[in-house]
C-alpha cells in the first residue's frame, strides 16, 4: 500500500496536539511548526497529484482489512487536486495570518488550524459515507473554535447561529446514514455503487429518501438555497483570514455532491437518476441571484464578499447539476478559481480594514496610506470574483455556459450567470469606488472618526502581509495562462469520475459485475 495517501490527515492530526498542548503559550514555536507543516503538506500534495496523474486509482486500507468491511482511503485525481487545493490555501492563508499578527489573539489559533487542514483533507480522501460524516466533524469543531477567534458579540452571535446550523445538518447527516445502511447493507461508496444496481425501482423508496437527506446536508455545507443563510453572517463577522480558509469549506461539500451523487447516485442507477438535478438546478438559480443581490445592496466590505462567494457557488452548482462529463470539467475548473478568488478577497479586506482602524462600513472616509496599492489588489481580486477579463473567472465563466447549452437548462443557466455577473460588478464597481476614489485626502476627517495619521500609517501593509495576496492572484492569472493544460487534466479527471466500474473495482478488488 501507498502509505503517503493517509499523510495529509496524519500529518496535521499529530501536529495539532503538539502546538495545542507544548506550544500554546510560545506563539513563535506555534508558527515555525504551523509554518513547516503547511509546506509539508503542501509537499505531499503535490507528489500525491504526480502519482495520481497516471490514472490509476489506489486504496489505502486501514489495518489492511479489505474493503467494504474496513475503512479505506481513495486516491484519484479528483481528490488528489482538492488535497492540494487545501494545502496551498491553507499556507497562504497561514502566512497572511501570521504576517498580520492574527494568530496571536488566542492561543489555539494554530492547533485548530491543523485540525481544520486534517478534516478537509481526510474528507477528500475517504472511501466510505460514515467516515465523510466522521471528517466532516472534526472540521466543523475546529472552525467553531476559529469562527470565534478574537471574540466580540457580534462574532459570538454569529457562530452561534454557525453552530446551530451545522449541528442541525450533522443530525440530518446521521439519519441519513441510518436509513442507507437500513436500505443497502452498507456505507463504502463503491460497495453502495454496486449494490444500487441491483435494487430496482418498484424497491426503492428507502434509497431515494437516503439520497435526498444526503443531498439536503450537503447543500447545507455548499450553502445552496433554501439553507444558504447562514453564510453571510458566519464568513461576514469570523476574521478574514478564517474567512479567507472557509473558502474551501463550501467546496467540501460541493465535492460531497459530486462524489457521492456521480459514483453511488448518478448517472445509470435507476433508482435515483435524475432526482439529483430536479432539486440542485433551481436551487443553484436562485443561489446565484440571491448572491448578486447580496454584492449589490451590501453595505459592509466583509458581507459584500461572504454573498460574492454564495454566486460563486451557485454558479459552481449549475456545472454540477447536469452531472455531465463536460459540465463537470467546466465545474471543477471554476471551483479552483473561486476558492482563490474569495480567499484573495478576503485577504484584502483584512488588510484594508487594518488601515481603516477595523471598519468595513463602504462608506467615505479619509484615504489610507496605501490606497493605491490596496485599490490595484482590491480590483485584481473583484475583477477575478466577478468573472472579467483577463483573468480565471472569466475563462471559467464561460467553459460553464458553453457546457449547459442542452434545451431546457441554457435559457435559465446562462440568464442566471450573466445578469449574476452583470449585478456583481456593479456591486463591487461601487464598493471599490467609495472605498478607494472618493477618498480625497490622506489627512484624517475627525468628523468621520477616523484613526489618526500616525495610527493609519503604522497599520499599512508590509510585504510579508502582501505577498499571500499576490501570491493568490498570481495563481489566477496561472489559472487563465494554463487553462489548457488545467483543462487537460480537468477532463481525465472527469473520465475517472465517471468511471463507476474502475472505481468499484479499484476499491473492492472485482469489477463486481460493474
Amino acid at each position: 500500500m501507498n502509505h503517503w495517501i493517509i499523510a495529509p490527515v496524519i500529518l496535521p492530526a499529530l501536529l495539532a496536539p503538539v502546538i495545542g498542548f507544548v506550544m500554546r503559550y510560545d506563539i513563535r514555536l506555534a508558527r515555525i511548526a504551523s509554518l513547516a507543516g503547511a509546506v509539508a503538506l503542501l509537499a505531499i500534495a503535490l507528489g500525491l497529484v504526480v502519482q495520481a496523474a497516471g490514472g490509476e486509482t489506489q486504496v489505502y486500507r486501514l489495518g489492511d482489512w479489505p474493503a467494504p468491511f474496513g475503512i479505506v482511503l481513495v486516491l484519484d485525481r479528483l481528490s488528489a487536486l482538492m488535497v492540494l487545493l487545501t494545502a496551498l490555501l491553507g499556507l497562504l492563508v497561514l502566512a497572511h495570518a501570521t504576517a498580520t499578527g492574527w494568530d496571536d489573539r488566542g492561543r489555539h489559533f494554530h492547533a485548530l488550524f491543523q485540525f481544520q487542514l486534517m478534516g478537509i483533507s481526510g474528507a477528500f480522501l475517504t472511501g466510505d459515507v460514515f467516515n465523510l460524516f466522521v471528517f466532516f466533524e472534526i472540521l466543523l469543531i475546529a472552525s467553531y473554535g476559529l469562527m470565534i477567534h478574537g471574540g466580540g458579540r457580534d462574532r459570538m452571535r454569529a457562530g452561534l447561529q454557525y453552530v446551530v446550523i451545522n449541528l442541525a445538518g450533522s443530525t440530518l447527516f446521521l439519519f441519513a446514514l441510518g436509513v442507507l445502511y437500513a436500505s443497502t447493507g452498507t456505507l463504502n461508496i463503491a460497495d453502495l455503487a454496486l449494490r444500487l444496481q441491483d435494487i430496482p425501482l418498484e424497491d426503492a423508496a428507502l434509497v431515494r429518501v437516503a439520497m435526498m437527506l444526503l443531498l439536503i446536508v450537503f447543500a447545507v455545507k455548499a450553502a445552496l438555497f433554501p439553507v444558504q443563510f447562514w453564510l453571510p453572517g458566519a464568513y461576514s463577522n469570523a476574521p478574514a483570514p478564517v474567512a479567507a480558509l472557509f473558502a474551501i469549506m463550501t467546496k467540501v461539500g460541493a465535492y460531497s455532491i459530486i462524489r457521492i451523487h456521480t459514483t453511488v447516485f448518478g448517472p445509470g442507477i435507476e433508482a435515483t437518476d435524475g432526482l439529483a438535478f430536479d432539486w440542485l438546478f433551481p436551487a443553484a438559480l436562485i443561489t446565484i441571484a440571491i448572491g448578486a443581490a447580496g454584492v449589490l445592496g451590501a453595505r459592509r466590505l466583509m458581507p459584500l464578499i461572504a454573498f460574492a462567494v454564495l454566486g460563486s457557488m451557485g454558479t459552481l452548482m449549475l456545472a454540477v447539476s447536469v452531472f455531465a462529463p463536460a459540465a463537470m470539467t467546466a465545474g471543477l475548473y471554476y471551483l479552483v478559481h473561486s476558492t482563490f478568488a474569495a480567499a484573495a478577497l478576503f485577504l484584502v479586506a483584512d488588510l484594508v480594514m487594518a488601515q481603516r482602524d477595523g471598519n468595513d462600513g463602504l462608506s467615505t472616509r479619509a484615504a489610507i496610506a496605501q490606497n493605491g496599492l490596496m485599490a490595484a489588489l482590491f480590483f485584481g481580486a473583484a475583477i477575478a470574483m466577478a468573472g472579467m477579463p483577463p483573468l480565471s473567472g472569466f475563462l471559467g465563466k464561460l467553459l460553464v455556459m458553453d457546457a449547459l447549452r442542452a434545451p431546457g437548462v441554457i435559457g435559465w443557466a446562462w440568464a442566471a450567470i450573466l445578469v449574476g455577473s452583470l449585478v456583481t460588478i456593479v456591486g463591487f464597481a461601487r464598493a471599490g469606488s467609495v472605498l478607494f476614489w472618493k477618498s480625497t485626502s490622506l489627512a484624517p476627517a475627525p468628523e468621520t472618526g477616523d484613526a489618526p495619521l500616525h495610527q493609519i500609517e503604522r497599520n499599512a501593509a508590509g510585504t510579508a502581509q502582501v505577498m499571500p495576496v499576490l501570491a493568490m492572484l498570481g495563481l489566477l492569472a496561472a489559472l487563465a495562462l494554463f487553462a489548457g493544460p488545467l483543462a487537460g487534466y480537468l477532463e481525465a479527471t472527469t473520465g475517472q469520475l465517471f468511471d463507476r466500474a474502475g472505481y468499484v473495482a479499484a476499491v473492492l478488488g472485482t469489477n463486481g459485475g460493474v
